[in-house]
């Protein structure tokens, strides 16, 4: 497996696995998958500091990526990110997501930033195994902040110090 920086090429394969995530789980609170021109606009903002990566199998297929992205808008939240990481059904436990966030890690702290924040769907528990794993911390839940499914969903939320 190899992990490097997204790259345009790699953008139908990110909207690919992204809109799974959309359609079939609460992993993500998106109701619409993307569209190419969304996911164009997606790519574009993850250049730079706010930076998205991908990791190839050994076949050079896209298996998996991750992003970081502001926290919030507000100037004194600069130094602050929120990570998501996203790993196709076919690769999942096999140290994909460990290996993009851990890049993420490393690419954060490059860039100068001071704390990730990853907020995790209850139910997604090998998330929250993966950042706890990572060094980050339960450091909140926000009750009922989602609906999806037909059903409230809570979010838990994890902090990381870099």
């Amino acid at each position: 497996m190899h992990v490097r920086a997204a790259a345009v090429a790699d953008a139908e394969a990110i909207r690919t696995i992204y809109n799974l995530a959309v359609a079939t789980s609460t992993a993500t609170f998106d109701l619409v998958p993307r569209s190419e021109a969304d996911q164009a606009a997606w790519m574009e903002a993850h250049q730079g500091a706010y930076t998205a990566v991908v990791a190839e199998d050994g076949d050079g297929r896209v298996a998996g990526y991750a992003s970081i992205s502001p926290y919030r808008d507000r100037a004194a939240y600069r130094t602050t990110v929120e990570d998501s990481v996203y790993v196709d059904a076919s690769a999942r436990r096999a140290g994909v997501g460990r290996a993009l966030l851990e890049e993420l890690l490393t690419r954060a702290t490059a860039h100068g930033f001071h704390s990730v924040i990853a907020r995790v769907g209850e139910t997604n528990e090998p998330s929250i195994g993966l950042h706890r794993g990572c060094g980050f911390d339960v450091v909140g839940v926000e009750r009922e902040v989602g609906r999806k499914f037909g059903r409230w969903l809570d979010v838990t939320v994890l902090q990381r110090m870099l």
